[in-house]
Formats: structure tokens, C-alpha cells, sequence
């Protein structure tokens, strides 16, 4: 073997072992097709004491080679953290939910007490999430604090699926009296839509502890941005609400704002692409002001947001001492409202807090919220409209009806 060769194995080597009780292979490219291509991390688990973390991140692990791996980790009761995202490339997806029951069930005949689960960018669907049900019921869950699911393809069913097996763990642990108490829930890119967001709605009211809660880009609407915020109001620890690219409407918006109000441990809010428009960006902007002494970002981009809704939400950054990050790019400002917008938030010294306004969206000059409502009155005209065509459609048909009668009337006095 060249000594190139050879350097770089031992560079590899070296960076498997991460110390602090973490065992990594994260990015090796590994190819693991059968229990003997995955001989160099069954013998690195084997004689890893105290093992705490593992990751396989970046690697691609068939059947064979996560049942052998499972083996491996039989008497790692210590182990608490698995680290397993996109670990599956390649793979098809009825190979998926096998090798991730086999890994499961390693953890739970352990007697491992998990704080983290990470199964990111693995495109297993509900099956996958099926998979791993049994799992998230068990006690090796009860002490999970964070769980990472983003871009998993979990879809209705699978939000569903996931929904039911948090509320059950954490029915279950609390009966064991040590309640689950997760802090980070990632579930961005899912598509888990309004059911699987109502679903997942109701398994956080009865957790009670988060802190963090990710899940962009699920093609969320307003009912299930709704069902969120109420849930939310049960989990007053709450730091961290990042739904950006979904859409919240006015009423959704207007639900949330509500939910802030009780919420003053808030540091993040990704609101971003959700299409609050004027209205939900002002009922935000009041609970912003009246409330989260904490805050340090709020995203509010690409909303549809014009401009005195706009700098309704910069004077509400007045007082925000810990402010770092307001985001309004993307709105409908004009080149007016952008410049006012920068003049308020430099009379609070704040102007290098405002992100770049470069995407702005505005045809015009942006003026102000009239075009809303000139939108919203055109919809009431043309739904009262609506109901004088149907009125007359109703007067012409009465008017047909009675003639018919008349003439019937009128044969009838020939006869």
C-alpha cells in the first residue's frame, strides 16, 4: 500500500473516534451492502466502552449490514444519542423500514435511555415512520429530548402515524412517572399537510415541554397553522417557532399572534414565505410589541406585506434590547416604504438589525394598505354580485313560472 494510501486511512481512522463518548463515521461514503463490508464499524462499536453516540451520517446501509450493526450494539446500554441521517442513499425503500427495525430493536433489547434521534434526509415515507413506532412507544424514548425527522417524505399518514406514537410515549412514561419531555421537534419538507400538522397539533398539547419546533415547507394552510398555535400555547418553554414556507393567510397569522401572547420565552420566529399579508403581519407585530422581551429574530419575508403594515412591525422592534435580525424582504414595499422602513428602525439604532430589502416586490410605490382592502371590498362586491345575479336569476324564473300559469289558465277557459 502507498504511503499516500496509507496517511490517508489513518487520517480516516483518526476521525472516527470523535471523543466525549461519541463514535462517528460521519461522511465516509461507506458502501454497506452485507455483515462484512460493515466488519470496521461492528469492531469499532464492539470496543468502544461507554459508547454514548453514534453516528453513521453519509454513509449507505443495506439489510444485511444494519442487522449485523444491531448486533453489535446488543450491550451499549449507555448509548444515547443516534445519529443516523442520510444513511440510506441509494437504498429502496422496502429495504428501509427493515434495517431501521432491526437498529430499533438493538436500542430497546439494550436497555438504552435515548435523549436524541436523528433519521434526517432519509426518504423512507410512512413506512419508515411505521418502522420506527415501536420504537418511539418504548421506554427508550421516555427520556428523548430531541427528535430530527427533517425531509423524510413522512407525507399525511406518516405525520399521522408520529402524531400518535409521541402522545402514547408520553402517556406512557408519564404512568411510569417519568413524563417524556422532548425539546426539538424537526419535521421540515414532509408534506405533511393540514391533517398531519392537526395530527401532530394535538400529540404537542400533551408534551408540554418544547422548545423548538421546525417544520417548513409541509404545504401547512391555515387550519393546521391554527391547530399548531393553540398547541403551542401548552408548551410555554417554547424558543423557537421556525414554519417558514408555509401558508398562514390572514387567519392563520391572526391565530398565531394570538398564541405569542403567551409566549415569552420566544426568541425565533420564521414566518417567512407563509403569506401573512398586511393583516396578520400587524396582529403579529402587536404581540411582538406588547410581549417577547426575549426576541432576537423575526422573519417576516416574502408575505405579501405592504408598507405601513411594514413599519407597524419595525416600531414594534423598538424596545427589543436582544433584537439581532428583522427580515421584510420580499414584500410589497416600494421604493418609498423601503426607505421609511430603514428611517424607522435607524431612530432606534437599530437600522443594521434590518436584512437587505433588495427583493422587494412592489410595483409601485407600495402606498399603504389600501389595495388589501380594496381586494377585500372587491370580494364583497362581487359576492353581493353574486347574490343579485341570483336574485334575478330567481325573479326571472318566478316570472316564467307565472306566465306558464296564465297561459295554462287561459287553454283551460277555451276548453
Amino acid at each position: 500500500m502507498a504511503s499516500e494510501d496509507i496517511s490517508q486511512l489513518a487520517d480516516s481512522l483518526a476521525k472516527t473516534q470523535v471523543g466525549g463518548g461519541e463514535l462517528s463515521f460521519k461522511g465516509r461514503a461507506l458502501k454497506l451492502d452485507t455483515a462484512e463490508a460493515a466488519t470496521e464499524i461492528i469492531e469499532e462499536i464492539e470496543k468502544f466502552d461507554n459508547l454514548q453516540a453514534l453516528c453513521l451520517e453519509g454513509n449507505t446501509i443495506g439489510v444485511e449490514a444494519a442487522k449485523a450493526i444491531a448486533k453489535s450494539l446488543a450491550d451499549k446500554k449507555e448509548l444515547q444519542k443516534c445519529l443516523w441521517s442520510d444513511m440510506f442513499t441509494g437504498r429502496l425503500r422496502t429495504e428501509i423500514p427493515t434495517a431501521l427495525i432491526s437498529l430499533g430493536n438493538a436500542v430497546m433489547s439494550a436497555g438504552a435511555q435515548l435523549t436524541q434521534l436523528d433519521l434526517s434526509d432519509n426518504a423512507f415515507g410512512p413506512d419508515g415512520v411505521r418502522s420506527i413506532e415501536t420504537l418511539l412507544k418504548s421506554n427508550a424514548c421516555y427520556t428523548l429530548q430531541e427528535l430530527r425527522l427533517n425531509n423524510c417524505g413522512m407525507g399525511i399518514g406518516g405525520g399521522q402515524i408520529l402524531a400518535a406514537a409521541l402522545g402514547e410515549c408520553r402517556r406512557q412514561s408519564s404512568a411510569f412517572g417519568k413524563p417524556m419531555a422532548l425539546k426539538v421537534f424537526i419535521a421540515g419538507r414532509n408534506r405533511l399537510e393540514n391533517e398531519g400538522a392537526i395530527a401532530l397539533a394535538g400529540a404537542f398539547k400533551s408534551i408540554g415541554t418544547l422548545e423548538e419546533v421546525h417544520m417548513t415547507q409541509n404545504g401547512i394552510n391555515h387550519q393546521g397553522i391554527t391547530a399548531l398555535a393553540k398547541a403551542f400555547t401548552e408548551n410555554p418553554n417554547l424558543r423557537v417557532i421556525n414554519l417558514n414556507d408555509n401558508t398562514f393567510t390572514e387567519e392563520g397569522a391572526i391565530a398565531m399572534a394570538e398564541t405569542l401572547k403567551t409566549l415569552q420565552n420566544i426568541e425565533v420566529l420564521n414566518f417567512g414565505d407563509c403569506l401573512v399579508r398586511s393583516k396578520g403581519a400587524v396582529a403579529i407585530a402587536e404581540a411582538v410589541k406588547h410581549g417577547l422581551k426575549k426576541l432576537k429574530e423575526l422573519n417576516l419575508s416574502f408575505g405579501e406585506i405592504r408598507k405601513n403594515a411594514a413599519i407597524t412591525v419595525a416600531e414594534a422592534m423598538e424596545d427589543k434590547s436582544l433584537l439581532e435580525k428583522l427580515d421584510l424582504n420580499g414584500n410589497c414595499l416600494g421604493e418609498e416604504g423601503c426607505d421609511q422602513l430603514r428611517e424607522v428602525m435607524d431612530s432606534f439604532k437599530k437600522q443594521d438589525l434590518l436584512t437587505s430589502l433588495s427583493d422587494d416586490e412592489s410595483d409601485g410605490d407600495g402606498d399603504g394598505d389600501e389595495d388589501d382592502e380594496d381586494e377585500e371590498e372587491e370580494d364583497d362586491d362581487d359576492d353581493d354580485d353574486d347574490d343579485d345575479d341570483d336574485e334575478d336569476e330567481e325573479d326571472e324564473e318566478g316570472e316564467e313560472e307565472e306566465e306558464e300559469a296564465r297561459e295554462e289558465e287561459k287553454e283551460q277557459v277555451k276548453v
